[in-house]
C-alpha cells in the first residue's frame, strides 16, 4: 500500500465527515491500519470506490484485537481448489461439476442438492484416488500457514468447518495446525465410492451451529470469532461471527459481506486484528 493510497483514503473518510486519528504501518508498504471515528459501515464502499482499480483492500474493523475463535472454510479458502472438482476431473465430469459448482458458490443453487449432485458423478471411482488428488491436485492458500500458527501461538483456537470431505480436511487441519475439523463424508464400499455423501449434509446452517457450539465449549460469544469463507453457504457464518471476512467471494458473497480480502493473502486476516507483520509465527 503506498502513501498515495493512504492519503486518498484519508481524504475520502474526512469527505465523508470522519474524524482521523494516529496511523501505523503493520507492514511497511503492504499494510496500514488508521483509526477512523464517526465512519457508518454502509460506507466504506464509497472509500473503496475512490481507489477503484488499485490493488488494495479497504476494510472498517471495529475493535481490532486477537480473536478468541478462527473458524475457517477449506475449499477456495484454505487451499486453492474445490476437491470435488478436482475428483470429478478424475471421473471424467469435471467440466460439468464445475459449472454447478460456480453456481453453488454464488447462491444460485442449493448447497445440498448441489452437493449430492455432484457427488454421484463420483460413483465407482476407487477410493484410492483421493489420496493421489489430495497429493498431485490440492495447494494451499498463501498465507494460511502463519495465520494457523500465529494466531494459536497468541492462545486463539482454530477450527477447520468445510462443505468439502473428510479425507480433504484432515489432511488440510493436520498439515495446517487446526485444533479441529469437520466436513462432509464420502460413503465407500468395497473399495470404490458410492456416489453418495453421508446425511445430513454440513452446509449453511451446519456452519452456524458449528460456530456457536465451538464457541460455547471455549466459554465465549461468536462476536469474539473471526469466519472467514468464499462461497454463499457461507455467508451465515460470516455473519454471525464479530469479524466475518470474504475471501476472495463470489459476486454474491461480496454483496453482503461488508469485511473483504479481495487482493492479499490470508495473512490479511492478521492485518484485520491489528498484529504487525513483525508478530507473525512462522
Amino acid at each position: 500500500m503506498t502513501q498515495d493510497a493512504i492519503d486518498t483514503v484519508h481524504a475520502a473518510a474526512v469527505s465523508l465527515g470522519a474524524a482521523m486519528g494516529d496511523g501505523r504501518w503493520l507492514s511497511p508498504g503492504e499494510a496500514y491500519e488508521l483509526a477512523v471515528e464517526g465512519l457508518p459501515p454502509e460506507t466504506i464502499e464509497a472509500v473503496r470506490m475512490r481507489l477503484a482499480g488499485a490493488p488494495v483492500d479497504i476494510n472498517l474493523v471495529a475493535r481490532p484485537g486477537l480473536r478468541r475463535l478462527l473458524l475457517a472454510d477449506m475449499d477456495s479458502t484454505m487451499i486453492e481448489q474445490e476437491c470435488i472438482d478436482e475428483l470429478a476431473d478424475m471421473a471424467g465430469a469435471g467440466e460439468a461439476v464445475r459449472a454447478i459448482t460456480a453456481r453453488a458458490m454464488n447462491g444460485e443453487l442449493e448447497f445440498e442438492d448441489a452437493l449430492r449432485a455432484r457427488v454421484s458423478t463420483l460413483e465407482g471411482l476407487p477410493s484410492g484416488i483421493i489420496a493421489g488428488v489430495i497429493e498431485s491436485r490440492i495447494s494451499f492458500m498463501p498465507g494460511g500457514r502463519q495465520l494457523i500458527s500465529t494466531m494459536r501461538a497468541m492462545g486463539a483456537h482454530c477450527a477447520l468447518i468445510s462443505g468439502g470431505f473428510t479425507h480433504f480436511t484432515a489432511h488440510v487441519a493436520g498439515t495446517l495446525g487446526f485444533d479441529q475439523h469437520q466436513a462432509n463424508m464420502l460413503i465407500e464400499a468395497d473399495g470404490r465410492l458410492t456416489g453418495k455423501v453421508a446425511e445430513p449434509i454440513l452446509g449453511r446452517d451446519a456452519k452456524v451451529a458449528a460456530l456457536n457450539r465451538i464457541a460455547a465449549d471455549l466459554g465465549i460469544s461468536p462476536a469474539e470469532a473471526l469466519t472467514v469463507g468464499d462461497g454463499a453457504n457461507d455467508v451465515p457464518m460470516l455473519k454471525a461471527a464479530g469479524l466475518g471476512v470474504a475471501l476472495h467471494a463470489k459476486p454474491a458473497v461480496r454483496a453482503q459481506v461488508p469485511v473483504q480480502i479481495n487482493h492479499g493473502n490470508l495473512t490479511a486476516l492478521l492485518f484485520l486484528q491489528g498484529i504487525a507483520r513483525a508478530q507473525f509465527v512462522d
